[in-house]
């Protein structure tokens, strides 16, 4: 049986605003810009994985029936990109210090501590450090 193969993983951010998207997580999480197409989209280089941020759009001929938007309830999540650090107490006050909102302050649950904080469009981010 032949595996499946490719050459990079990359994912994909729907965003309202593809410059106020890019400086935050560039400002924030110390992103790199790779490339940026017409200010409908942008590649960066975000701990060595690509993160495309794009603006919506609605349905084309390779996705009929899809409609690409940002999310519009902060609260209704589907996913999240998870960060695992080695001190959340810190990396909470360096990104608090940068421009993150955090839902709380971390918050320790036995095993882990973590905490929970979101980009401009609300797309759900988490540090976690294991105890």
């Amino acid at each position: 049986m032949e595996r499946f193969e490719a050459a990079a993983l990359t994912h994909m951010l729907v965003v309202a605003d593809v410059e106020v998207s890019r400086d935050w997580y560039v400002g924030v999480l110390d992103a790199s810009v790779y490339a940026e197409y017409g200010g409908t989209s942008v590649v960066l280089d975000l701990l060595g994985n690509w993160l495309l941020l794009v603006t919506g759009g609605e349905p084309s001929p390779d996705k009929p029936t899809v409609t690409l938007a940002a999310p519009d309830d902060p609260d209704r999540v589907s996913g999240q990109l998870i960060f695992r650090v080695d001190d959340c107490a810190a990396t909470w006050e360096l990104l608090t210090a940068r421009g993150a909102e955090f839902l709380t302050p971390p918050v320790d649950r036995g095993g882990e501590i973590r905490a929970f904080f979101r980009d401009p469009d609300g797309h759900l981010f988490e540090i976690s450090q294991l105890t």
